[in-house]
């Protein structure tokens, strides 16, 4: 069998892709804005068992990586979230992971019975 070689620049990516979208909370505080929750609050209503401290601290990682802005309502003094243009592809990415999680998450319960 031949053996394929694996260029370092791939690996490199990989892991700053896990980086960006690694942990528990990032996705679904993302997907939760994807679906209109643009204040902190309602983020956090939105994602059952997120905390007020991870909550502030992935906000801020998403938005040290571009993906979010924080934008603060001078009317009403409170900041919301919104993708930013780079992230919008990042959309599709979401989707392909929800119905991929999805699959093995019925083929897991099928094989248990």
């Amino acid at each position: 069998m031949k053996k394929i070689v694996i260029e370092e620049q791939d690996i490199n990516a990989l892991q700053d892709t896990i980086y960006v979208i690694g942990g528990k909370w990032k996705l679904p505080i993302i997907y939760s804005i994807c679906n209109g929750n643009k204040r902190f609050m309602d983020i956090e209503r939105s994602i059952p068992g997120l905390t007020t401290r991870m909550l502030a601290r992935n906000l801020k990682e998403l938005e040290d990586n571009k993906l979010i802005s924080r934008i603060m309502n001078a009317d009403i003094g409170v900041a919301e979230y919104e993708f930013t243009e780079y992230a919008k592809e990042y959309g599709t990415l979401i989707m392909n992971l929800i119905a991929w999680g999805k699959k093995h998450r019925a083929m897991i319960i099928e094989s248990l019975r």
